[in-house]
């Protein structure tokens, strides 16, 4: 898969004119990449709490202010209802639709929470030399929903949503320690080895995203995934979520550098 290198600005105006409209792995190649999570302001304080008490699936990176699709702390001039290629929108706890324009469901009441991604560590461990297949062929990672449970907060409860990457035994300790560098993009991963562990049953389906092919000697390896606040959505069933559809993220201002460890 081609590597798209252009300024995240360009990436986003291409978004918003529908010119894009697939995953974002591989774009905005050293910027960071964010989930999305919007709720009616009479939620947003126990979401805010739920995601500082669940650093690992939800780190946060920048919260809007109430009615504003307008994330300036990461990307000024941005619109968090048009610059990202697909939405999720749940009613409920009831995945509703799924729009590329959210300009239609967005209110003067909604608070924008954007969580660090694990893209933002892929790029870390693609110049360590790690191999990405789902990058490689333009596929979405692979998530599945877990037995672990998050701590609750508020109106928020529900399971954590990991990502998988097979990795070679030979390089896991490379993978560990690149990605722990990053803990506002997820950190270190939760789990390496049986995915029976964490309650995922079949590595082959995963609850959202593409199947992850197995090469000798790979290892499954989990981290914790943004897509929690979905799973989170459906437990807790808030009457109102807007998010990003899976692996369709806000391309960011912000260099993955600045995410960074020292």
């Amino acid at each position: 898969m081609p590597i798209d290198t252009r300024h995240p600005r360009e990436i986003r105006q291409d978004i918003r004119l529908g010119k894009l409209t697939g995953i974002t792995a591989g774009l905005g190649q050293n910027y960071v990449q964010a989930n999305l999570a919007v709720l009616p302001r009479d939620y947003a304080y126990d979401f805010l709490l739920f995601c500082q008490r669940n650093p690992r699936p939800c780190p946060l990176i920048e919260v809007t202010d109430v009615g504003s699709p307008e994330p300036v702390g990461v990307a000024p001039g941005a619109d968090l209802r048009t610059d990202l290629p697909k939405y999720r929108i749940y009613k409920d706890g009831v995945l509703a639709d799924e729009v590329t324009d959210a300009t239609p469901y967005w209110r003067d009441d909604l608070v924008a929470f954007l969580l660090g991604c694990s893209f933002t560590f892929e790029w870390a461990l693609l110049e360590a030399g790690i191999r990405l297949w789902h990058v490689e062929h333009g596929k979405n990672v692979a998530m599945w929903r877990t037995s672990m449970e998050c701590r609750p907060a508020g109106a928020f409860h529900g399971p954590m949503v990991v990502s998988m990457r097979p990795i070679p035994a030979a390089q896991l300790s490379k993978a560990v320690t690149t990605s722990a560098r990053f803990p506002n993009a997820h950190g270190a991963p939760i789990h390496i080895g049986d995915p029976a562990m964490i309650g995922v049953k079949d590595i082959t389906k995963p609850d959202w995203g593409d199947p992850q092919p197995f090469g000798p000697g790979d290892v499954p390896v989990f981290w914790a995934c943004g897509v929690t606040p979905q799973a989170v959505a459906i437990k807790s069933k808030p009457p109102f979520m807007l998010t990003h559809s899976p692996g369709h993220m806000f391309i960011t201002d912000v260099p993955n550098a600045s995410l960074a460890a020292l």
